[in-house]
């Protein structure tokens, strides 16, 4: 489908284009830029809310600055459409998250306009620093650098660490704030009720902008130095409102809060900020999904909705005639309330996803046993940890690409203690359209190296029940990891009688004498389906489902290295270090000798597509376990051909 963006967007190639326009213009293209985001996404999907909610931002942003000189850093990206428009991109904006087209988040190697490279929450102070503090060293004085970040991911404590650092580094480094009290699901904790309290308090807000005022009349000179009025404004914010002293403690000075839907304010406030040295942070006021009325009501639903009709809001849903698989996710969500209900100990935590893990229904049903701790991965670790060592069990549900946030945690606080915390790493293995930043591909090898670790992956939503009932037995006294999938299972009727698995044991699905397929996780279906397809032309193999990567089932082992000389591993983790690599140890462990092909994400960042494009590409898919099989047994397929 051919959307065309609105006349004035047309002409905008780049950031140059939008500068000849006067404020008049300005607002109008802006308002075409809302509609044009509205129009693709609607038709072609993507993130939705976050990208309206900043269209005057980026805006106001790309015409006051000399992008791409001057660096603009966003924080995570979802928000970054309107940028990726405005910077040459519009004309391919609808392949944005298609495969081979436009990455759903700044890259650094799409566009010279995209400084770095975001996915996850709470880098852009950190990284906006750095770039401000290679270019006082260059002695590129007029370089200004922006970090937009929004309050959800100031939760996160690198974002803190960045500005405890900005304070002292004596940069020209502007924070901006963007203030919409979301993330995808409603913001936590204290932070947000202080954002509050400034955003409500209007004594402060409007004695601050009079004396502002005040002060941007007064002649700087001699007399009156710029110095001396930043100090009666620290003096007044404090006098007025001590809340305002967090980000002046850290020596940020503070402006606003502004309303970030105010185009002409925004304009004329960052052209005055950028001409005032140091660091400082600037609060603005948004509303997520902005200038689309459904996405303004429910800013959850239409994070990511997927396609809609963008005339009544109506959100496109398949039809199905029979009954489908849940996602892993809301298996996970309805089995944590089922153990929870019979073990009084069990509590959930999860980082900002309570939606997005389904962690959201314990919340609703034993809200005082379940929590969203924000986006602070290693909060929730730790968190979970010290609730482990007073006799709870926690299930602490993080997805795998942001577990890696936590991993000091997962080792010095849980396993080297042995505690028996339960890590339900959700979006484990390839995630699809968001890409290299979310791909859960490492959780497999950076868990099995860790001592006392259990690190399991359900082939399907009974075996995910199985492995939560049994890590949180009493009997399982060690850290305990159940990795599954983005989407879709196997089982409409998964609702299934739990039962407790010895750990560290697989079990077999088929016998066979050719060769022998082993297999982590959701990948055993796709296995299954490339032997029904290979015993149709007389190749006969073998299925173990595995369950457990650590600790491997040996005995298992032991009888499939006594019977097979060919065997194919797979999994939906890296080939380095993975799975398929503790069958290799275990093989040169005891001196068996076998022909052995791991099947899995290679070692290569693997861009954004969909989940069935993402597998083939990376030959794991049911067509490649099957050609694989045939290619190791040459021989075979070639006496079957001639017979026929």
């Amino acid at each position: 489908m051919d959307i065309k963006p609105g006349p004035l967007l047309q002409k905008i190639d780049s950031p140059a284009d939008l500068k000849k326009l006067n404020r008049e213009e300005l607002q109008q293209a802006t308002n075409e830029l809302r509609q044009y985001i509205i129009d693709v996404v609607s038709v072609y999907g993507g993130h939705f809310g976050a990208g309206l909610g900043v269209v005057e931002l980026t805006v106001a942003l790309h015409y006051i600055f000399n992008t791409p000189y001057d660096q603009l850093v966003w924080d995570v990206g979802h928000q970054a459409y309107g940028h990726k428009i405005l910077t040459g991109r519009r004309d391919n904006f609808a392949t944005n998250r298609k495969y081979g087209g436009l990455s759903g988040f700044p890259k650094r190697s799409e566009s010279p306009y995209d400084t770095f490279g975001v996915g996850h929450s709470s880098t852009s102070i950190s990284a906006a620093l750095g770039m401000a503090m290679a270019a006082k060293y260059k002695g590129e004085k007029d370089k200004k650098v922006v970090a937009v970040i929004g309050d959800g991911a100031l939760t996160a404590g690198l974002a803190f660490e960045g500005m405890n650092h900005a304070g002292v580094a004596d940069t020209d480094l502007l924070i901006i704030l963007n203030d919409n009290c979301m993330s995808i699901d409603p913001n936590v904790g204290a932070l947000k009720e202080y954002l509050t309290d400034i955003t409500t308090s209007q004594t402060y807000n409007k004695f601050k902008d009079d004396i502002w005022k005040a002060l941007g009349k007064l002649p700087v000179g001699k007399h009156f130095s710029r110095e001396v009025a930043s100090k009666i404004e620290h003096s007044i914010k404090s006098f007025v409102n001590k809340s305002s002293n967090l980000f002046e403690a850290l020596n940020l000075r503070y402006f606003g809060p502004i309303d970030g839907h105010n185009l002409t304010k925004l304009v004329d406030t960052l052209n005055d900020l950028k001409n005032i040295p140091g660091p400082k942070l600037l609060h603005v006021i948004t509303m997520k999904g902005k200038g689309f009325a459904q996405a303004e009501k429910d800013q959850t639903k239409w994070h990511a909705p997927g396609l809609f009709d963008k005339i009544t809001g109506e959100i496109y849903k398949k039809q199905y005639e029979l009954p489908q698989p849940p996602k892993y996710q809301d298996v996970f969500g309805q089995t944590i309330i089922e153990l929870a209900e019979k073990n009084k100990l069990i509590f959930g935590v999860t980082p900002a996803m309570p939606s997005g893990s389904s962690m959201k229904w314990m919340m609703e049903k034993l809200p005082d046993r379940a929590f969203d701790v924000g986006i602070c991965e290693q909060h929730a670790v730790t968190l979970s940890a010290g609730m482990a060592t007073q006799g709870m069990r926690v299930f602490c549900n993080i997805y795998s690409s942001f577990m890696q946030r936590a991993y000091d945690q997962v080792i010095h606080d849980v396993a080297i203690q042995n505690l028996p915390v339960v890590f339900c790493l959700d979006r484990a293995g390839l995630v699809g359209e968001d890409g290299p930043t979310h791909h859960g591909a490492y959780d497999i090898a950076y868990m099995r190296c860790i001592p006392n670790l259990v690190v399991s992956a359900p082939m399907n939503e009974s075996e995910l029940r199985n492995l939560m009932y049994t890590s949180q037995l009493e009997s399982t006294s060690q850290p305990f990891v159940i990795r599954y999938p983005r989407g879709e299972g196997v089982m409409p009727e998964w609702r299934t009688e739990m039962k407790e698995i010895k750990i560290g044991t697989g079990r077999k699905i088929k016998d066979g004498e050719d060769l022998a397929i082993l297999t982590l996780g959701h990948p055993g279906n796709f296995a299954a389906a490339a032997i029904r397809e290979l015993r149709t032309e007389g190749i006969n193999p073998a299925h173990f489902d595995m369950r457990f990567a650590k600790p491997l089932d040996e005995g298992l082992l032991h009888e499939v290295f006594a019977k097979f000389k060919r065997i194919i591993t797979v999994e939906d983790g890296t080939v380095v270090g993975g799975f398929g690599s503790a069958v290799l140890e275990f093989m040169s462990q005891h001196d068996y000798h076998a022909e052995v092909k791991i099947l899995g994400i290679p070692d290569s960042i693997v861009e954004h597509g969909t989940l069935k494009e993402l597998q083939q590409e990376c030959g794991f898919d049911a067509g490649s376990i099957a050609k694989t099989a045939r290619d190791m047994l040459t021989d075979k397929v070639r006496v079957s051909t001639l017979h026929q």
